[in-house]
């Protein structure tokens, strides 16, 4: 195997450093700020600190509220990451089998991936307006059966499908380039045997794929609980009656407009903890099933 070496060390520390500036600029130090922060309680405008310990902790423990948001993100993570998953499986074996406008929409089904989660939550917005979106004909056919704006329900409902709809190109592309990894000689050779469509997808693609979707897994829930703020933040900001109101959203909310920088310092560190321990919990338990030969 090649490798690059440098004459000098100060050349390859020139071309490393701006990296490790950025990684530290904008990842370790406002994670060690934030952890500072969730053992001291800071002042909205400034003035110092005053260490507190745990209390930060013991106060977000006893809020019903924040343990209603660590309820309605699980629910979130867990539809849209199914959701996505399901949705980009099935475009992404159509793909694989050239079906009719294969070309057309495995280009165009990357493209959403693109978009950012503010204008994903402004363009479903419209979509689900009980009032002038194009949803708007069910309740002119049957009036009240569809409102997100009074219903948490439905507002929940329309949040994970604006949060699946964003992640399908993430995961189509994906699940698209691991089937056309699967040599062609074992499809052929199981339909020369009789297996059906389903079959071959059930017994053969799908074991196949399971890495894949391992790695689609682990992305898709931590991105569930860590990319969703921009989506709520237009469709819902959180409401109706908190129906919306995910762990990320809350942050904000308590942090920049309760100015409560200490306790959303808190349930940032929480927030983390979480996501590491579902990632810890897929690797232990989930990893095991998952063969990779």
């Amino acid at each position: 195997m090649r490798r690059a070496y440098f004459k000098n060390n100060w050349i390859a520390a020139a071309v490393v450093a701006p990296q490790l500036l950025i990684i530290f600029v904008f990842f370790y130090w406002p994670t060690a700020q934030a952890l500072y922060w969730a053992f001291t309680l800071e002042q909205p405008w400034g003035g110092g600190n005053q260490w507190v310990g745990l209390e930060n902790f013991q106060t977000i423990i006893a809020d019903e509220y924040y343990w209603n948001s660590v309820l309605v993100s699980i629910v979130f993570a867990f539809f849209t990451t199914l959701l996505s998953m399901g949705m980009a499986l099935t475009l992404a074996l159509a793909a694989d089998r050239q079906l009719d406008g294969y070309r057309f929409y495995r280009v165009g089904l990357i493209w959403p991936y693109a978009v950012a989660a503010p204008a994903v939550g402004l363009a479903f917005r419209f979509i689900f307006n009980p009032s002038a979106g194009l949803l708007s004909h069910l309740n002119a056919i049957w009036p009240g059966i569809w409102d997100p704006i009074m219903n948490g329900d439905h507002a929940l409902a329309m949040v994970i499908f604006a949060g699946a709809w964003k992640q399908v190109a993430y995961n189509f592309i994906f699940f698209l380039a691991g089937l056309q990894a699967i040599p062609r000689s074992l499809t052929e050779a199981s339909a020369m045997d009789g297996a059906g469509v389903l079959r071959r997808v059930r017994d053969l693609q799908l074991p196949l794929l399971a890495p894949t979707a391992f790695f689609l897994l682990v992305i898709n829930i931590t991105d569930s609980f860590t990319d969703s703020f921009g989506i709520v933040d237009t469709m819902t900001a959180g409401g109706p009656a908190r129906a919306t109101d995910l762990m990320v959203f809350k942050i904000y909310e308590d942090g920049f407009r309760g100015l409560d920088y200490s306790g959303a310092a808190a349930q940032s560190i929480i927030l983390m903890l979480l996501v590491m321990g579902l990632t810890f919990i897929q690797f232990r338990y989930i990893e095991r099933r998952v063969h990779y030969t």
